[in-house]
């Protein structure tokens, strides 16, 4: 969430900002205008109620230390108390609907993050890894893996319907030991602490990390609850996580941090539960885009004049993965209009997947700025400065298991049909070195 005074004060910025997200700004900040224009109307209107009340007061006193009737001005004074209170509660409910308008505007893109509404026009800023040639036609990760009998979306199709699967034998021991290998990586060598959250959260802490109000349809909502209402956030209702990313960051929503404890690094390995009620018709063969998937998560929390540099570290924690399992990527600077809606700035991390030819998404690294903490009130107590300042929340995938499961199929395919292990892989799979398919 933006700072209110700067909206009220930057409105050319935050317009001009909207337009590069390719949102109209009059759309989204109609009701802001009319609210704080009201707001401040009921507030002017009731400073000035206040200073004929104290007035009336003064003149209460006079005629009553001078023994004369003070009753009319007395009446007058109640009845002024009673418009008061009425402005009163009318601010306070313009104040909670600028909140809610607030709430819906998205995070300015930093001046850096280049311009353009589609992926078209994201940025390669680096490619790493040789692409493997191949002396054989290389094939689709679903038809490597259920031809290995290692992967089976028929059967996850009768469990769960579409966009589900089961991994199967050594495939199931290939997630099992990139979770692992993945959480090893990010807590013993960049130190992150790991968590095991909730895989179920509330309203209150989507809310705190952008995904509410604006996402609702791409979530699933637990039955346990009562009917979700836009600008209530409660505590008892439960939802499934889209990432990790949520229960992560708000750990410490309405809370002041040691500035000395400050970055904060922390990482999970939870399952993640998407709708993907946006992406109709789209990746419908294999399990590019599930429901339900597996994923790494890394989240930091830092200073302010950090964030970028920490932003950075992050990104290169995430590329280290790809780069120990020897899979070429790219990695790419969204522009403005396909920045998520919380994001500042974002770089993509591409993996490449020559049995469809194509670079897939693997991994987002964003960095949030004071955008979610803000939502969440997560603040530190800086040194030498006499108020708390928002903190500002990062958070990457280091990396989508699902994602670089198939990517493993795909790149280190053979072509009597078996799959090789990177060898990085080989202590987690009790040395198994390749999958063959069982007889």
């Amino acid at each position: 969430m933006l700072d209110l005074n700067f909206v009220r004060n930057n409105l050319g910025l935050v317009e001009e900002k909207l337009r590069a997200r390719g949102v109209d700004p009059a759309g989204l900040l109609g009701d802001f205008h009319s609210l704080d224009a009201q707001r401040r109307e009921a507030i002017t209107q009731a400073e000035q109620l206040k200073a004929r009340r104290n007035e009336l007061s003064q003149q209460v006193g006079v005629l009553k230390r001078a023994g004369q009737d003070a009753t009319s001005l007395m009446e007058e004074t109640r009845s002024l108390k009673d418009r008061l209170d009425e402005l009163d509660t009318k601010a306070g409910t313009l104040d909670e609907e600028m909140r809610q308008s607030l709430a819906r505007i998205p995070n300015l893109t930093r001046d850096e993050v280049p311009p353009g509404l589609t992926e078209e026009e994201n940025v390669v800023c680096k490619c790493w890894g040789v692409k493997r040639s191949f002396d054989f036609t290389p094939r689709p990760h679903w038809e490597i893996g259920e031809a290995l009998g290692i992967l089976d979306l028929e059967r996850a199709t009768k469990l769960s319907g579409a966009r589900f699967s089961v991994l199967k034998g050594a495939g199931s021991r290939l997630e099992r030991a990139l979770i692992q290998f993945m959480l090893d990586q990010h807590g013993e060598v960049h130190s992150y602490t790991e968590i095991s959250p909730p895989f179920v959260v509330n309203s209150r802490s989507l809310f705190g990390t952008g995904q509410l109000p604006k996402f609702s349809e791409d979530l699933f909502r637990c039955s346990d609850g009562t009917e979700f209402v836009p600008g209530e956030y409660r505590e008892n209702d439960h939802w499934l996580i889209p990432t990790a990313e949520v229960p992560l960051t708000n750990l410490y929503r309405d809370e002041i941090l040691e500035e000395s404890k400050l970055p904060i690094s922390l990482t999970a390995y939870t399952p993640c539960f998407r709708s993907e009620a946006g992406a109709a018709g789209r990746d419908t063969r294999g399990i590019i885009r599930q429901h339900q998937f597996q994923k790494v998560e890394l989240v930091k929390f830092v200073r302010p004049e950090e964030s970028n540099a920490e932003h950075e570290k992050l990104t290169r924690d995430a590329e280290s993965i790809l780069e120990r399992l020897e899979l070429p990527y790219r990695r790419v600077l969204l522009c403005s209009g396909d920045t998520g809606f919380s994001a500042a700035k974002t770089f993509d991390l591409e993996v490449w997947l020559p049995g469809q030819g194509v670079y897939r998404e693997i991994s987002s690294c964003s960095n949030f700025e004071a955008f979610q903490a803000r939502r969440a009130n997560i603040r530190f107590k800086a040194a030498g400065k006499g108020k708390n300042e928002f903190v500002h929340t990062l958070n990457g995938s280091g990396l989508a298991i699902g994602r670089t499961w198939l990517a493993i199929l795909e790149n280190y395919q053979q072509a009597d049909g078996s799959v090789k292990i990177p060898e990085v892989l080989w202590p987690y799979m009790g040395g198994m070195e390749q999958i063959v398919a069982e007889d």
